[in-house]
C-alpha cells in the first residue's frame, strides 16, 4: 500500500511538471529548495480554488468582509503575536546521514506506526473470526492492542508536557525511548534537540542594522488583527463578523518536503471570525461544521477527510482541531480551525498602547473580543484536488488514458474547441464559436493532430468538454460535446451551448451543495 502510494505522489510531480501545473523554481539554475512556480494550468486552478474561497466567505456571509494587508508589517507586531519569542521548531540531526528533522514530527510518526500495528492487528483478527469480529470488543480485551494503546496515550501526554514547556532534553528522551531510527541512515545517532526560529528576516532602508530589521510574515492572521478596528468601523459590523484575507507566508522550514505540501514561500486562505466572549465555543463548532461541507461539495470523496483534535495547544488556543485529508502520503492537516481566545488583540493593545475594544451596544459595555479562526493552505489545497484527481484508466479497447477528474468549475480550462480537420471551413467555424464562449470560460483552441490524441491531451489536464466542429455542423449548426469522465458524446445546437456550458461549470454548482 505504501509503494502504491509513493508511486501515486511520483506520478502526480511527474504529471504537475509535464502539463504545465508546477515547475520547480528557477530550474535553469538547478532549482532552490521547496519553492516552486506555478505553471499556465496550475495558476488557473490556483485562481479557481481563491474564487471558491472567497465566494464562500464573503457572498454566502453577509457578516463576512475581506481585506489584503500587507506581507511587511512593524515588526512589534511579531513580538506581540509571540512569533519572535516563540516560533521556532525543536530539531535534530541524524550525524550519519546529516539530515535534520524535527523532533516532534519523527514522534507523530512513530505514533502513527503504533497506530498501523493496531490496524494490523485488527485485520488479521477480522480474517479469522469472519462474520462474528466484533472490533470494538477485540480493541477493548486483546493484550497486544490495549499494549499499543497504551504506549500511544504514553507518548502523546509526554509530547504534551515537552513540548508545552519547551523541554528539549524531553523531547530528546522520547526518541530514544520509541527506538526511533533514521529513515535514510538506519541508525539512532541522534544529536540533541534544539529550536530553531522560522521567521526570514530583512532590513528595511538604506542601513543594513538590527534598528531596521523587519521580518516576511510567516502567517497573514496578524494583518487582520492590527486592521480589526479600521475595518469594523468603516464598514460598521456589529459581532460577530469575520475578515476573510488570501495572502503569500513565508517560513524558513529547516524540513522542507513533500513536494508543494511544506514550502517556504506558500499562500494562506484565512478568516478570523470576531465573537463575544464565552460564546467562541458555540461558533468553534459552528465553523468545523462549515468548513468541513465547504471540502466535501467539492466530490472528492467524504471518507478522505477527518478532523483531528489538536493535542498540544498552541499558546493562544482554548481548541484547536486540523481538518486531515487523506493525501499520498497518508491523512495529514489541510485546514486549520481554532480558537484563539482575546490573545491576540489583548497582546496588540498592550504592544501598540492603542485600544483594540469592541463597543457592544446591546449589552452597553466595551470588550477585547474572542477569535475563531479558519485556516487554509491554499497550496494544500491544491495537492490535495490533484492528488485525488489524478487517474490511470483502462479502458474497454485495450488502451490507457490519464485523466484530471478536477471537479469541473475549478478545472483551468473549461471547454475544448476542435476542429475536426484543419480545412474546409472546419476551423473558421470554430473559431466562431470561440469568440462567443471566450468572454464567460476559458477555452482552448488545438486543430493539431488526430482528434483522439488531442482528447488525450485535454484529459490530462482536466478539461471538462471538448466541443467537436464537423462535417455535419456546417449542415445543421449542431456540434458535438464530449464528456471527460464518461467520454461520451451527445450532439447540441451551437445556440444553445453557451448556456449549457456556463450552467455546468459555475461556481455556483459548487457553493449550492454547501
Amino acid at each position: 500500500m505504501a509503494n502504491q502510494e509513493d508511486n501515486l505522489f511520483k506520478n502526480v510531480i511527474s504529471h504537475a511538471k509535464e502539463y504545465g501545473f508546477i515547475f520547480p523554481s528557477s530550474e535553469i539554475y538547478d532549482g532552490l529548495s521547496a519553492v516552486y512556480d506555478y505553471g499556465q494550468n496550475g495558476v488557473e486552478l490556483k485562481n479557481n480554488i481563491k474564487e471558491y474561497w472567497w465566494k464562500f466567505m464573503t457572498l454566502l456571509h453577509d457578516n463576512i468582509v475581506g481585506i489584503d494587508a500587507a506581507i511587511f508589517m512593524h515588526p512589534t507586531t511579531w513580538k506581540a503575536s509571540g512569533h519572535v519569542d516563540a516560533f521556532s521548531d525543536p530539531m535534530l540531526d541524524n550525524k550519519d546521514s546529516k539530515k535534520r528533522y524535527r523532533a516532534d514530527v519523527l514522534i507523530e510518526d512513530a505514533i502513527a506506526k503504533l497506530e498501523e500495528k493496531i490496524e494490523k492487528e485488527v485485520e488479521k483478527a477480522a480474517k479469522r473470526f469472519g462474520d462474528t469480529f466484533d472490533r470494538e470488543k477485540f480493541t477493548g480485551t486483546n493484550p497486544r492492542v490495549l499494549e499499543f494503546k497504551q504506549k500511544i496515550s504514553d507518548t502523546n501526554a509526554r509530547l504534551k508536557t515537552a513540548i508545552g514547556g519547551a523541554d528539549m532534553v524531553a523531547l530528546k528522551q522520547i526518541i530514544i525511548d520509541l527506538d526511533i531510527t533514521d529513515p535514510v541512515s538506519g541508525t539512532k545517532n541522534w544529536t540533541d534537540v534544539r529550536q530553531f526560529n522560522l521567521m526570514f528576516s530583512t532590513e528595511m532602508g538604506s542601513v543594513a542594522d538590527d534598528a531596521n530589521k523587519i521580518y516576511l510574515r510567516p502567517e497573514t492572521a496578524q494583518g487582520i488583527f492590527v486592521n480589526f478596528l479600521n475595518v469594523q468601523k468603516t464598514s460598521r459590523m456589529k459581532i460577530p463578523f469575520g475578515i476573510a484575507q488570501i495572502g503569500k507566508a513565508f517560513r524558513n522550514e529547516i524540513v522542507a518536503r513533500q513536494f508543494i505540501f511544506r514550502m517556504r514561500e506558500f499562500e494562506q486562505m484565512e478568516m478570523q471570525f470576531f465573537v463575544k466572549p464565552g460564546e467562541e465555543m458555540k461558533w468553534y463548532e459552528f465553523w468545523k461544521d462549515k468548513r468541513m461541507k465547504w471540502h466535501q461539495a467539492l466530490g472528492l470523496g467524504n471518507e478522505n477527510y477527518r478532523f483531528h483534535d489538536h493535542l498540544n495547544l498552541a499558546h493562544y488556543a482554548n481548541a484547536a482541531c486540523d481538518i486531515q485529508f487523506h493525501f499520498p502520503m497518508g491523512f495529514k492537516e489541510l485546514e486549520g480551525i481554532h480558537s484563539r481566545t482575546d490573545f491576540d488583540l489583548k497582546n496588540h493593545e498592550k504592544y501598540s498602547g492603542k485600544k483594540l475594544q469592541y463597543f457592544d451596544s446591546e449589552d452597553n459595555r466595551n470588550y477585547i473580543p474572542y477569535v475563531v479562526e479558519t485556516s487554509v493552505g491554499l497550496d494544500r489545497m491544491f495537492l490535495s484536488i490533484l492528488s485525488k484527481s489524478y487517474t490511470e484508466e483502462k479502458l474497454e479497447d485495450g488502451s490507457d488514458r490519464v485523466v484530471l477528474r478536477i471537479p469541473v468549475p475549478l478545472a483551468p480550462i473549461k471547454v475544448a474547441i476542435l476542429p475536426l480537420m484543419k480545412k474546409d471551413g472546419l476551423p473558421e467555424k470554430a473559431k466562431e464559436i470561440m469568440n462567443e464562449l471566450k468572454f464567460d470560460l476559458r477555452c482552448f483552441y488545438e486543430e493539431k493532430d488526430a482528434i483522439g490524441k488531442r482528447y488525450r491531451r485535454q484529459d490530462a489536464i482536466g478539461t471538462p468538454y471538448c466541443i467537436t466542429i464537423d462535417h455535419q455542423t456546417l449542415e445543421d449548426n449542431t456540434v458535438t460535446i464530449r464528456d471527460r469522465d464518461t467520454m461520451k458524446q451527445e450532439r447540441v445546437k451551437i445556440g444553445d451551448i453557451r448556456m449549457q456550458m456556463i450552467e455546468a461549470c459555475s461556481i455556483n454548482n459548487l457553493l449550492r451543495k454547501i
